[in-house]
Protein backbone atom coordinates (compact mmCIF):
# COMPACT_ATOMS: atom_id res chain seq x y z
CA UNK A 1 0.00 0.00 0.00
CA UNK A 2 1.05 3.55 -0.84
CA UNK A 3 1.51 6.23 1.75
CA UNK A 4 2.03 9.55 1.33
CA UNK A 5 3.91 11.34 4.41
CA UNK A 6 3.45 14.86 5.74
CA UNK A 7 4.85 16.25 9.09
CA UNK A 8 4.50 12.71 10.75
CA UNK A 9 1.21 11.70 9.25
CA UNK A 10 0.86 9.25 6.91
CA UNK A 11 -2.13 9.19 4.74
CA UNK A 12 -3.47 6.38 2.67
CA UNK A 13 -3.36 7.44 -1.16
CA UNK A 14 -7.15 7.10 -1.17
CA UNK A 15 -7.12 9.37 1.46
CA UNK A 16 -4.94 11.81 0.00
CA UNK A 17 -7.72 15.49 0.57
CA UNK A 18 -7.00 14.85 4.29
CA UNK A 19 -3.78 16.22 4.07
CA UNK A 20 -4.72 19.40 3.35
CA UNK A 21 -6.97 19.59 6.61
CA UNK A 22 -4.44 17.91 8.87
CA UNK A 23 -1.46 20.21 7.39
CA UNK A 24 -3.46 23.18 9.40
CA UNK A 25 -2.67 21.24 12.63
CA UNK A 26 1.32 21.95 11.91
CA UNK A 27 0.89 25.61 11.59
CA UNK A 28 -1.20 27.09 14.44
CA UNK A 29 -1.92 30.98 14.33
CA UNK A 30 -2.31 32.97 17.79
CA UNK A 31 -4.89 32.00 19.95
CA UNK A 32 -7.36 34.34 19.26
CA UNK A 33 -7.32 33.42 15.52
CA UNK A 34 -6.61 29.92 15.97
CA UNK A 35 -9.13 28.72 19.32
CA UNK A 36 -12.52 30.05 19.89
CA UNK A 37 -13.97 30.75 23.33
CA UNK A 38 -15.48 27.15 23.40
CA UNK A 39 -12.24 25.45 22.78
CA UNK A 40 -10.38 27.61 25.64
CA UNK A 41 -13.21 26.08 28.15
CA UNK A 42 -14.16 22.67 26.86
CA UNK A 43 -11.86 19.89 27.58
CA UNK A 44 -13.48 17.62 24.65
CA UNK A 45 -14.28 19.79 21.55
CA UNK A 46 -14.33 18.84 17.92
CA UNK A 47 -10.91 19.71 16.14
CA UNK A 48 -12.05 22.20 13.36
CA UNK A 49 -10.79 20.71 9.80
CA UNK A 50 -9.48 17.49 10.98
CA UNK A 51 -12.30 15.07 9.07
CA UNK A 52 -13.48 18.14 6.39
CA UNK A 53 -12.13 16.64 3.45
CA UNK A 54 -11.76 12.73 4.95
CA UNK A 55 -12.95 10.32 7.44
CA UNK A 56 -9.39 9.48 8.23
CA UNK A 57 -6.17 9.72 8.51
CA UNK A 58 -2.76 7.89 9.81
CA UNK A 59 0.01 8.62 12.20
CA UNK A 60 3.28 7.06 11.95
CA UNK A 61 4.66 7.18 15.38
CA UNK A 62 8.21 5.36 13.84
CA UNK A 63 8.89 8.80 12.51
CA UNK A 64 8.92 10.24 15.74
CA UNK A 65 13.05 11.02 17.08
CA UNK A 66 13.82 10.62 20.84
CA UNK A 67 13.72 14.73 21.40
CA UNK A 68 10.01 14.77 20.11
CA UNK A 69 8.26 12.47 22.60
CA UNK A 70 8.24 12.21 26.79
CA UNK A 71 6.32 10.32 28.92
CA UNK A 72 4.27 12.96 31.00
CA UNK A 73 5.98 11.90 34.56
CA UNK A 74 8.94 9.94 32.67
CA UNK A 75 10.09 8.71 37.06
CA UNK A 76 6.28 8.07 37.78
CA UNK A 77 4.33 4.85 37.46
CA UNK A 78 1.13 4.36 35.64
CA UNK A 79 -2.11 2.64 35.56
CA UNK A 80 -5.96 2.54 33.30
CA UNK A 81 -8.37 4.35 35.08
CA UNK A 82 -11.66 5.34 33.53
CA UNK A 83 -12.72 2.40 31.81
CA UNK A 84 -9.07 2.40 30.27
CA UNK A 85 -9.68 5.98 28.83
CA UNK A 86 -7.27 7.18 30.95
CA UNK A 87 -3.96 6.85 33.01
CA UNK A 88 -3.28 7.56 36.00
CA UNK A 89 0.45 8.23 36.62
CA UNK A 90 1.45 8.88 40.39
CA UNK A 91 4.77 9.81 41.71
CA UNK A 92 6.25 12.28 43.84
CA UNK A 93 4.93 15.21 45.61
CA UNK A 94 6.31 18.63 43.20
CA UNK A 95 7.36 16.15 40.33
CA UNK A 96 7.64 18.26 36.90
CA UNK A 97 4.29 17.26 34.80
CA UNK A 98 5.96 17.14 30.99
CA UNK A 99 4.43 17.44 27.13
CA UNK A 100 4.11 14.42 25.25
CA UNK A 101 4.24 15.91 22.10
CA UNK A 102 5.24 19.32 20.48
CA UNK A 103 1.99 21.46 20.31
CA UNK A 104 -0.19 24.38 21.13
CA UNK A 105 -1.69 24.97 24.65
CA UNK A 106 -5.44 25.35 23.99
CA UNK A 107 -6.92 25.02 27.27
CA UNK A 108 -5.40 25.89 30.80
CA UNK A 109 -7.88 26.27 33.53
CA UNK A 110 -9.10 24.91 36.89
CA UNK A 111 -12.35 22.58 35.91
CA UNK A 112 -15.00 21.46 38.63
CA UNK A 113 -13.90 17.99 37.61
CA UNK A 114 -10.68 17.71 36.84
CA UNK A 115 -9.24 20.22 38.29
CA UNK A 116 -6.25 22.00 36.98
CA UNK A 117 -6.06 20.97 33.95
CA UNK A 118 -3.94 21.42 30.28
CA UNK A 119 -4.99 20.18 26.60
CA UNK A 120 -2.64 20.05 24.25
CA UNK A 121 -2.98 20.27 20.49
CA UNK A 122 -0.34 18.12 18.59
CA UNK A 123 0.50 18.81 14.82
CA UNK A 124 -0.50 15.36 14.34
CA UNK A 125 -3.99 15.83 15.15
CA UNK A 126 -4.11 14.19 18.51
CA UNK A 127 -4.51 16.48 21.39
CA UNK A 128 -3.51 15.27 25.11
CA UNK A 129 -4.58 16.21 28.59
CA UNK A 130 -3.13 16.25 31.85
CA UNK A 131 -5.53 16.50 34.84
CA UNK A 132 -5.60 17.12 38.75
CA UNK A 133 -2.64 19.45 38.37
CA UNK A 134 -1.33 21.32 41.67
CA UNK A 135 -0.65 24.17 39.18
CA UNK A 136 -0.23 24.63 35.77
CA UNK A 137 2.91 26.71 33.96
CA UNK A 138 1.79 27.15 31.10
CA UNK A 139 -1.49 29.30 30.02
CA UNK A 140 -3.72 28.89 26.43
CA UNK A 141 -1.96 29.27 23.26
CA UNK A 142 1.32 28.49 24.55
CA UNK A 143 3.81 26.95 22.22
CA UNK A 144 5.04 23.74 24.08
CA UNK A 145 7.52 21.08 22.97
CA UNK A 146 8.01 17.68 24.08
CA UNK A 147 9.68 17.08 27.40
CA UNK A 148 8.73 20.83 28.09
CA UNK A 149 7.41 21.49 32.42
CA UNK A 150 3.81 22.02 31.69
CA UNK A 151 2.34 21.51 35.20
CA UNK A 152 3.63 21.01 39.01
CA UNK A 153 1.55 16.85 40.03
CA UNK A 154 -1.18 17.37 41.92
CA UNK A 155 -1.65 15.70 45.64
CA UNK A 156 -5.19 14.35 46.66
CA UNK A 157 -5.76 12.50 49.97
CA UNK A 158 -1.98 11.91 50.55
CA UNK A 159 -1.62 10.75 46.98
CA UNK A 160 0.60 12.58 44.11
CA UNK A 161 -0.40 11.86 40.63
CA UNK A 162 -1.64 13.44 36.99
CA UNK A 163 -4.50 11.67 34.79
CA UNK A 164 -3.77 12.07 31.70
CA UNK A 165 -5.71 11.05 28.48
CA UNK A 166 -5.55 11.16 24.79
CA UNK A 167 -8.22 12.70 22.61
CA UNK A 168 -8.72 12.89 18.73
CA UNK A 169 -11.26 15.38 17.64
CA UNK A 170 -12.97 15.33 20.93
CA UNK A 171 -12.97 11.74 21.59
CA UNK A 172 -10.88 9.79 24.18
CA UNK A 173 -9.30 7.03 23.10
CA UNK A 174 -6.97 4.29 25.38
CA UNK A 175 -4.00 5.88 26.08
CA UNK A 176 -2.26 2.56 26.11
CA UNK A 177 -2.40 2.55 23.07
CA UNK A 178 -0.44 4.79 21.73
CA UNK A 179 1.73 4.58 25.57
CA UNK A 180 3.19 1.57 27.02
CA UNK A 181 2.47 2.43 31.05
CA UNK A 182 4.80 0.19 32.52
CA UNK A 183 8.60 1.40 29.48
CA UNK A 184 7.39 5.03 29.30
CA UNK A 185 7.62 4.11 25.59
CA UNK A 186 6.18 5.50 23.11
CA UNK A 187 4.64 2.25 20.53
CA UNK A 188 6.61 2.26 17.35
CA UNK A 189 3.92 1.88 15.26
CA UNK A 190 1.42 3.67 12.65
CA UNK A 191 -1.80 3.95 13.71
CA UNK A 192 -4.95 4.99 11.49
CA UNK A 193 -7.47 6.87 13.60
CA UNK A 194 -11.26 6.90 11.83
CA UNK A 195 -14.46 8.98 12.18
CA UNK A 196 -17.31 6.37 12.85
CA UNK A 197 -20.24 9.26 13.84
CA UNK A 198 -19.53 10.66 17.70
CA UNK A 199 -16.81 7.92 18.16
CA UNK A 200 -13.00 7.63 16.94
CA UNK A 201 -12.04 3.80 15.43
CA UNK A 202 -8.26 3.86 16.07
CA UNK A 203 -6.50 0.28 14.02
CA UNK A 204 -2.82 -0.15 14.34
CA UNK A 205 -1.88 -0.65 10.38
CA UNK A 206 1.81 -1.40 11.01
CA UNK A 207 4.08 -1.93 14.08
CA UNK A 208 7.31 -1.35 14.42
CA UNK A 209 8.84 -4.85 16.32
CA UNK A 210 10.69 -3.00 19.37
CA UNK A 211 14.71 -4.41 19.82
CA UNK A 212 15.73 -6.10 22.49
CA UNK A 213 17.41 -4.40 24.63
CA UNK A 214 19.59 -5.56 27.65
CA UNK A 215 22.82 -5.14 29.36
CA UNK A 216 23.86 -8.61 28.64
CA UNK A 217 27.25 -8.82 26.95
CA UNK A 218 26.97 -11.78 24.90
CA UNK A 219 23.79 -9.39 23.17
CA UNK A 220 25.09 -6.26 22.64
CA UNK A 221 27.56 -5.33 19.76
CA UNK A 222 30.46 -3.22 21.26
CA UNK A 223 29.48 0.63 19.76
CA UNK A 224 32.93 1.82 20.17
CA UNK A 225 34.24 -0.15 17.08
CA UNK A 226 33.02 2.46 15.61
CA UNK A 227 32.52 5.42 17.67
CA UNK A 228 33.96 7.20 20.62
CA UNK A 229 30.67 8.35 22.21
CA UNK A 230 27.80 6.09 22.56
CA UNK A 231 24.23 6.92 24.09
CA UNK A 232 22.34 4.46 26.17
CA UNK A 233 18.60 4.75 26.44
CA UNK A 234 17.78 3.11 30.16
CA UNK A 235 13.89 3.71 28.75
CA UNK A 236 14.91 0.87 26.37
CA UNK A 237 16.13 -1.87 28.20
CA UNK A 238 13.16 -4.44 28.81
CA UNK A 239 11.30 -4.59 32.15
CA UNK A 240 12.75 -8.06 32.62
CA UNK A 241 16.33 -7.60 31.78
CA UNK A 242 16.95 -5.09 35.19
CA UNK A 243 16.09 -5.41 39.04
CA UNK A 244 16.52 -3.69 41.94
CA UNK A 245 19.80 -5.63 43.78
CA UNK A 246 17.94 -5.51 47.09
CA UNK A 247 14.31 -5.24 46.57
CA UNK A 248 12.44 -3.32 49.12
CA UNK A 249 15.25 -1.98 50.66
CA UNK A 250 16.32 1.15 51.85
CA UNK A 251 19.35 3.42 51.62
CA UNK A 252 21.43 3.64 55.02
CA UNK A 253 24.63 5.13 53.26
CA UNK A 254 24.94 6.94 49.99
CA UNK A 255 27.24 7.47 47.39
CA UNK A 256 30.66 9.85 47.96
CA UNK A 257 30.07 12.40 51.01
CA UNK A 258 32.66 13.07 53.13
CA UNK A 259 33.35 9.31 53.74
CA UNK A 260 33.90 9.37 49.72
CA UNK A 261 31.65 6.41 49.92
CA UNK A 262 32.57 4.18 46.74
CA UNK A 263 28.79 2.84 46.17
CA UNK A 264 25.48 3.01 48.19
CA UNK A 265 24.61 0.87 51.36
CA UNK A 266 21.42 -0.96 50.95
CA UNK A 267 19.75 -2.74 53.69
CA UNK A 268 16.35 -5.07 54.44
CA UNK A 269 16.97 -7.94 56.52
CA UNK A 270 20.04 -10.29 57.57
CA UNK A 271 20.17 -13.34 54.71
CA UNK A 272 18.29 -11.32 52.28
CA UNK A 273 17.99 -12.13 48.86
CA UNK A 274 20.62 -10.65 47.05
CA UNK A 275 19.82 -10.23 42.83
CA UNK A 276 21.66 -9.49 39.90
CA UNK A 277 20.96 -5.88 38.55
CA UNK A 278 21.67 -6.81 34.82
CA UNK A 279 22.60 -10.17 32.68
CA UNK A 280 26.02 -10.80 32.40
CA UNK A 281 28.79 -12.72 33.59
CA UNK A 282 30.45 -13.43 37.46
CA UNK A 283 34.04 -12.00 36.94
CA UNK A 284 34.44 -12.54 40.82
CA UNK A 285 33.10 -14.32 43.64
CA UNK A 286 35.08 -14.77 47.34
CA UNK A 287 35.90 -13.15 49.95
CA UNK A 288 38.13 -9.67 49.01
CA UNK A 289 40.01 -7.49 51.99
CA UNK A 290 37.38 -5.37 53.42
CA UNK A 291 34.14 -5.78 51.16
CA UNK A 292 34.03 -9.28 52.59
CA UNK A 293 32.39 -12.30 50.57
CA UNK A 294 32.33 -9.88 47.41
CA UNK A 295 31.01 -10.42 43.78
CA UNK A 296 31.50 -8.52 40.65
CA UNK A 297 29.13 -9.19 37.46
CA UNK A 298 30.57 -7.98 34.32
CA UNK A 299 28.09 -6.03 31.74
CA UNK A 300 27.89 -5.09 28.39
CA UNK A 301 29.55 -1.84 27.64
CA UNK A 302 31.73 -2.33 29.60
CA UNK A 303 30.05 -2.10 32.97
CA UNK A 304 30.04 -3.90 36.13
CA UNK A 305 28.09 -4.10 39.70
CA UNK A 306 29.60 -4.91 42.79
CA UNK A 307 27.48 -6.44 45.72
CA UNK A 308 29.21 -7.26 48.77
CA UNK A 309 29.53 -7.98 52.75
CA UNK A 310 27.42 -11.31 51.49
CA UNK A 311 26.55 -14.02 54.33
CA UNK A 312 27.11 -16.21 51.41
CA UNK A 313 27.48 -16.12 47.75
CA UNK A 314 25.58 -18.24 45.44
CA UNK A 315 27.53 -18.16 42.39
CA UNK A 316 30.84 -19.08 40.70
CA UNK A 317 33.26 -17.18 38.55
CA UNK A 318 32.23 -17.44 34.50
CA UNK A 319 28.69 -18.01 35.97
CA UNK A 320 26.13 -16.30 33.26
CA UNK A 321 23.22 -14.92 35.45
CA UNK A 322 20.16 -12.96 34.88
CA UNK A 323 18.35 -9.51 36.24
CA UNK A 324 16.56 -10.62 39.32
CA UNK A 325 18.57 -14.26 39.42
CA UNK A 326 19.06 -14.83 43.49
CA UNK A 327 23.11 -14.43 43.81
CA UNK A 328 23.82 -14.13 47.07
CA UNK A 329 22.27 -13.62 50.99
CA UNK A 330 23.09 -9.69 53.04
CA UNK A 331 25.35 -10.56 56.01
CA UNK A 332 28.03 -8.61 57.55
CA UNK A 333 30.91 -9.99 56.47
CA UNK A 334 34.54 -7.70 55.93
CA UNK A 335 34.29 -4.14 57.32
CA UNK A 336 30.87 -3.89 58.02
CA UNK A 337 28.74 -3.01 61.32
CA UNK A 338 25.27 -4.27 60.07
CA UNK A 339 24.07 -7.01 57.78
CA UNK A 340 23.47 -5.31 54.25
CA UNK A 341 24.73 -5.01 50.94
CA UNK A 342 27.18 -2.30 49.51
CA UNK A 343 26.11 -2.25 45.68
CA UNK A 344 28.62 -0.07 43.23
CA UNK A 345 28.32 0.07 39.86
CA UNK A 346 31.26 0.91 37.54
CA UNK A 347 32.23 1.90 34.08
CA UNK A 348 34.99 0.89 32.53
CA UNK A 349 36.92 0.96 35.01
CA UNK A 350 35.86 4.32 37.29
CA UNK A 351 33.10 4.05 39.57
CA UNK A 352 30.15 6.21 38.96
CA UNK A 353 27.15 6.77 41.18
CA UNK A 354 24.91 4.16 41.50
CA UNK A 355 21.69 6.99 41.40
CA UNK A 356 22.88 7.52 37.65
CA UNK A 357 21.50 4.13 36.66
CA UNK A 358 18.67 3.72 39.58
CA UNK A 359 16.33 5.93 41.38
CA UNK A 360 17.11 4.65 45.15
CA UNK A 361 13.87 6.01 46.71
CA UNK A 362 11.68 3.99 44.48
CA UNK A 363 13.97 1.61 43.37
CA UNK A 364 13.24 1.43 39.56
CA UNK A 365 15.99 2.21 36.47
CA UNK A 366 15.68 5.73 35.66
CA UNK A 367 13.52 6.60 32.18
CA UNK A 368 16.85 8.32 31.40
CA UNK A 369 19.87 8.47 28.21
CA UNK A 370 23.64 7.98 29.06
CA UNK A 371 26.43 9.57 27.14
CA UNK A 372 28.70 6.88 27.25
CA UNK A 373 32.44 7.56 26.46
CA UNK A 374 35.11 5.08 25.12
CA UNK A 375 37.40 6.71 27.74
CA UNK A 376 35.31 5.98 30.55
CA UNK A 377 32.54 8.88 31.35
CA UNK A 378 29.07 8.83 31.19
CA UNK A 379 26.69 11.96 31.62
CA UNK A 380 22.97 11.88 31.96
CA UNK A 381 20.26 13.71 30.60
CA UNK A 382 17.01 13.44 32.38
CA UNK A 383 13.71 14.25 30.55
Amino acid sequence: MTYVRASHIVVHRYLQPAILAIALLSAFSPVKEKFTAAERQQIQIATPGLFERSQAFSVDFTMLEEKEYSFPLPVGSAQPIGNDLQMRIVSKKGDAVKAVFDGDVRLALNHATYGNVIVVRHPNGLETVYAQNAQNLVKTGDVVKAGQTIAIIGTHNGKSYCDFSCMVNGARINPSTLIDGKSHRLRKQTVLFEKKGNHIALMVTAAEKMRSMSLDPDEMEDPFAKTATFKLNLGEIEQERWAFPLPGAKVISPYGGKRRHSGVDLKTKPKDNIVAAFDGVVKRSGPYSGYGNCIVISHAYGFETLYSHQYKNLVKVGQKVKAGEVIGLTGRTGRASTEHLHFEVTYRGRRINPTVMFDLNKRVLHQTTLTLTKNGKVTSSKK
